[in-house]
């Protein structure tokens, strides 16, 4: 190979490096920020510590194009050098306190990230312990608990994967967990970051116990932060809002945001990227997938075409339930089942794929037509969908529950004989459906998977909850930076 060659070489993989480090996202401790691990001097925790019922691996399409799924994790550990940056009053036992799920969608110009509440009550499902029994399943559990799981300084990242698998029915394909020390560092490394400081930040704010005011440790206004001060940002969470972590989530997400923005613009600058990716493989915990170079570059390279525009963050639908967080159903579960659907938080197909226009669907009146829902597979909230859609064309439903059986392939519409006019309006709503007389009064649908795939196929709108309070990575930068 001659020197243009080699020239032309060596710059596509410093290109291939800048991409892999600035568009990699990752939030740590009890704050925000973004980053990727760049060599295999990274430290992997244990894949033995994975679910064994976990869901389904997305299946790559004729280009090889299929969505990753990345769980990015915090740890506010007083371990090693994060000591001296403040931390967990448990001292070095790992605590998550923060956690963002990115969805990366198949066509590769798109991604959304999902925060998770540390004190959203789940349900944890078993985990593995550091004496190598598994933990028993814990319903309404504190969503952060479930890192703490073993009390060790590295944390349990694989319990809240599994924990994280159960919540969503997406299957994460990698996990990251970065300290406070490789926050501060990653930092310093790109000269700091231009966010929007809502108001004054005294010292008292940052420590609540303090029992003064003290002195101003942030400005109020745009200001460049990096280090210590960048912690402070994306810790505080007294003195702003409401004081709660919804409100500190909120700024993570403008600080993630505001990081992507900053490394986009340098222009993949190799001086100024080297020492961003040595701060990041100093401080990073991997998943085994994670434990090479090309697969690394390989997921960076499938973030390069995303514009800032279409890199979204959003806070999974919750309410207060005492001193916790409650998350609301069905909301959480419509905005995950949007993912796993490759639709964008606005309903955009985001699988890359041409999707066939959809068949005019028929209508019917229903007035007058009593209609009992059964579940008649595994899809959850299947019945509840049907109920929807045929209590708006005007039938009514005397109840949803799950059939007997859940292996039905085809749908039924199970009918006595005096009723065989009615449960073949009904079925019209549901082509393909097979009209079965019994010795019954009444009307029974039976829900199959032919159904689970259409309801699957079909957009439905997230709540405003959802949509009004997502920020896009170029939104303003003094924007929804606080709740209450």
């Amino acid at each position: 190979m001659g020197v243009r060659g080699r020239k032309r070489e060596r710059s596509r993989k410093r290109w291939i490096i800048g991409v892999v480090v600035a568009l990699a996202v990752l939030v740590v401790g009890a704050g925000g920020a973004i980053y990727l691990k760049l060599n295999a001097n990274i430290s992997t925790f244990d894949a033995a510590g994975l679910s064994k019922n976990r869901p389904a691996a997305a299946q790559a399409d004729a280009n090889g194009d299929k969505p990753v799924n990345v769980l990015l994790i915090g740890s506010d550990t007083r371990s090693g050098e994060n000591g001296k940056l403040g931390g967990s009053a448990a001292g070095p036992i790992g605590r998550s306190d923060t956690t963002i799920l990115l969805h990366v969608y198949p066509d590769h110009k798109h991604a959304v990230g999902i925060s998770i509440p540390r004190d959203s009550l789940v349900d944890i499902p078993p985990c593995l312990l550091p004496d190598g029994q598994w933990s028993p399943d814990q319903p309404k559990a504190q969503f952060n608990s479930a890192f703490s799981m073993g009390n060790t300084a590295k944390g349990n990242p694989a319990c809240t994967q599994n924990t994280v698998e159960k919540l969503s029915g997406l299957r994460v394909d990698h996990t990251m967990v970065v300290d406070f020390a490789g926050f501060a560092a990653m930092t310093s490394a790109v000269h700091g970051v231009e966010v929007c400081v809502p108001n004054n930040i005294y010292q008292g704010d940052m420590n609540p116990n303090l029992g003064y005011k003290g002195n101003v440790v942030l400005q109020a206004g745009m200001q460049n932060l990096s280090g210590q001060k960048a912690l402070d940002y994306v810790r505080v969470r007294h003195g702003v809002g409401d004081n709660s972590d919804v409100g500190r989530m909120m700024r993570q997400q403008a600080f993630l945001s505001a990081l992507i923005s900053k490394v986009k613009k340098n222009g993949m600058n190799p001086t100024t990227l080297l020492p961003l990716a040595d701060a990041a493989t100093k401080s990073l915990t991997v998943d085994p997938g994670l434990g090479s170079a090309s697969k690394l570059m390989s997921f960076g390279l499938s973030l390069k075409n995303i514009d800032l525009k279409n890199i979204q963050f959003v806070t999974a639908p919750w309410k207060y339930d005492g001193p916790r967080i409650d998350l609301v159903h069905p909301d959480v579960d419509d905005l995950f089942a949007e993912l796993r659907a490759d639709r964008t938080l606005e309903g955009v197909n985001a699988s890359g794929k041409v999707q066939p226009k959809p068949t005019p669907a028929p209508t019917v009146d229903g007035t007058g037509i009593a209609v009992d829902v059964f579940n008649g597979t595994t899809t959850t909230g299947l019945a509840g969908k049907a109920a929807d859609k045929l209590t708006a064309d005007h039938f009514t439903v005397t109840g949803t529950s799950t059939a007997k059986s859940q292996d039905h392939p085809t749908t039924r519409v199970e009918y006595g004989s005096a009723d065989a006019a009615q449960a073949r309006s009904l079925a019209k709503l549901f082509p393909g459906a097979e009209l079965v007389p019994l010795n019954i009064d009444g009307i029974n649908l039976v829900l199959g998977q032919d159904y689970a795939k259409t309801a699957a196929a079909t957009p439905k709108p997230l709540s405003t909850a959802i949509t009004q309070q997502a920020r896009s990575a170029d939104a303003n930068p003094c924007s929804k930076l606080s709740y209450g």
